[in-house]
């Protein structure tokens, strides 16, 4: 839905369960028009719309992507960004790392994500800008070498160049502007800001421009500018705040570096203190969110400022060292301050928002707590009551 007619807000779908398109159509049926009639006040409601490859595939089946527009326009809602960073079945089976697979080394992710962008040009209403968040690049674990990581960069950047060509080609046939939007997250390949600084300096835009200036016969400052019109940044709170980074100097940062932010993500992280009284509780507390289908990567920052990343929870909770701050990436509801003796990094989205209100650099929010299914018993609610509750509370943040 639209906000001070500055922004769209929604939340991300990948919170529901839909490994082909007919289930996770059911679950849109069920589910969107209840949430839009909570939060919308009868405005067109926004979607962040989740769709693996298999659904994306038989998306384009027949006649069903008519139908599904018909569908959106019938009740009110319109997509304007997507999440095509999960490619295979995203609940209710072990995850973990292969969120990160097919990486933008091959040909799966790439032509996943240029179908996706079809399917987007085709539902994104006229006069819109649309959005899809994707991976950062790979997974670090699977590439331990400097010389792997370099060679997995290089061939990613043509990817991701190959995109940007496609989009500027959409953009002078349908006149609406396409963006991919890279999201960092611990142990991917870009992890915080000077990973994404290094690598459109290094990778990115070396391998982009000589293949757009050549392929569109445009000067190198042309092919530059339209490279980061369509390569941008998803920006995730709960991801930058296990970086240790505040949204002011990352935006800044960014910003003079002439890359976009295509699309922010709100969600919070769980961020654990020490507590000499009840140390056993902390790590207690903590074991109720050790579960199997998704990474939950541990950051601490040391007294140097140097932020090391555990890979997994479980790492923490075997070891159970002394620590001055852990932060866990584990998505938890967005109105959610603390939780007993934990807290979370919600601060971080309350910054972000106020950044907005006085420099408006991103049009596309998106709530994304994805892990509903495997929250602690006793942070559950209705899924529709929760993910109202999340929407009502950014709104009321916005308004501040």
């Amino acid at each position: 839905m639209r906000v001070n007619k500055k922004f769209h807000l929604s939340y991300c779908t990948n919170i529901h369960p839909g490994n082909d398109w007919e289930e996770t159509f059911r679950n849109l049926e069920q589910h969107l028009p209840v949430i839009r009639d909570e939060v919308s006040g009868g405005q067109p409601f926004g979607i962040g719309l989740r769709l693996s490859d298999l659904a994306s595939r038989e998306l384009n089946d027949g006649n069903r992507l008519n139908e599904f527009r018909d569908w959106l326009q019938a009740n009110n809602l319109y997509v304007f960004t997507m999440n095509g960073f999960p490619y295979g079945n995203f609940h209710h089976e072990r995850v973990k790392d292969q969120v990160h697979a097919p990486d933008w080394t091959s040909s799966e992710r790439l032509e996943y994500t240029l179908r996706l962008f079809d399917q987007l040009d085709f539902l994104l209403p006229d006069q819109m800008e649309g959005s899809i968040s994707t991976s950062p690049v790979s997974y670090k674990h699977w590439y331990p070498e400097q010389s792997e990581r370099e060679k997995v960069f290089r061939e990613g950047s043509l990817n991701l160049a190959k995109v940007a060509l496609r989009l500027h080609a959409m953009e002078n046939t349908s006149g609406k502007c396409l963006h991919l939007d890279i999201e960092p997250e611990p142990d991917g390949f870009l992890e915080n800001t000077m990973e994404v600084l290094a690598f459109y300096r290094d990778f990115l835009l070396p391998a982009g421009v000589p293949l757009l200036s050549k392929e569109l016969s445009v000067s190198e400052n042309e092919a530059e500018w339209i490279l980061l019109r369509h390569i941008t940044l998803c920006y995730d709170t709960c991801h930058f705040a296990l970086a240790y980074e505040e949204p002011a100097e990352t935006f800044a940062s960014l910003i003079s570096a002439g890359i976009r932010i295509g699309k922010i993500q709100l969600s919070a992280a769980l961020r654990i203190l020490p507590n000499e009284e009840t140390p056993e509780q902390i790590w207690e507390t903590l074991q109720k969110f050790d579960e199997p289908v998704y990474l939950h990567q541990v950051t601490e920052q040391k007294e140097d400022g140097t932020v090391v990343t555990y890979p997994d929870l479980p790492v923490i909770l075997s070891e159970r060292n002394s620590f001055n701050e852990l932060r866990a990436h584990f998505h938890v509801p967005v109105f959610l301050e603390e939780y007993p003796p934990l807290y979370s990094t919600q601060d971080q989205i309350v910054k972000t928002l106020k950044f907005l209100t006085d420099s408006p650099i991103c049009r596309h929010l998106e709530v994304e707590t994805y892990t509903w299914d495997v929250l602690p018993d006793d942070l559950k609610t209705g899924l529709d009551e929760m993910v109202s509750r999340e929407l009502h509370w950014t709104l009321n943040e916005m308004k501040r």
